[in-house]
């Protein structure tokens, strides 16, 4: 039961910046793939840092671990995906960038915030 419950939280956190990362292309218009402004890049950015670390929080709600094993398995998977997107995909790559170097590793701080919040509560 634990390992099923740790990767449903894995799933989820991963679902979270997926379906937040469409919604922000499919409302705005703007395809990830194509070149962007450099506001809509910043936006982009404050954006995806606040669902990442959303992701990561939320992995831990589920999983209720003391470690940020799991969350670094969520990070490893962001940056997994978006590098093998990175080298498969045409056009420009700016988001693939930012969900390797800003997105994934951002995960993680969700996580740590959760089980800083948790240590401290004791």
């Amino acid at each position: 039961m634990n390992i099923l419950i740790k990767t449903l939280a894995i799933i989820t956190g991963y679902a979270i910046f997926v379906v937040s990362s469409l919604a922000l292309f499919q409302l705005s218009g703007q395809k990830p793939h194509d070149p962007a402004t450099g506001g809509f890049r910043v936006l982009t950015a404050f954006y995806g840092a606040f669902f990442s670390i959303v992701s990561g929080l939320v992995l831990q709600l589920i999983a209720r671990t003391k470690t940020l094993t799991l969350n670094i398995v969520l990070a490893v998977i962001i940056a997994g995906f978006a590098t093998f997107s990175l080298l498969k995909a045409g056009g420009s790559h700016w988001t693939q960038w930012m969900a390797i170097l800003i997105f994934a590793p951002v995960s993680i701080v969700g996580g740590l915030f959760l089980i800083w919040r948790r240590s401290a509560a004791r």
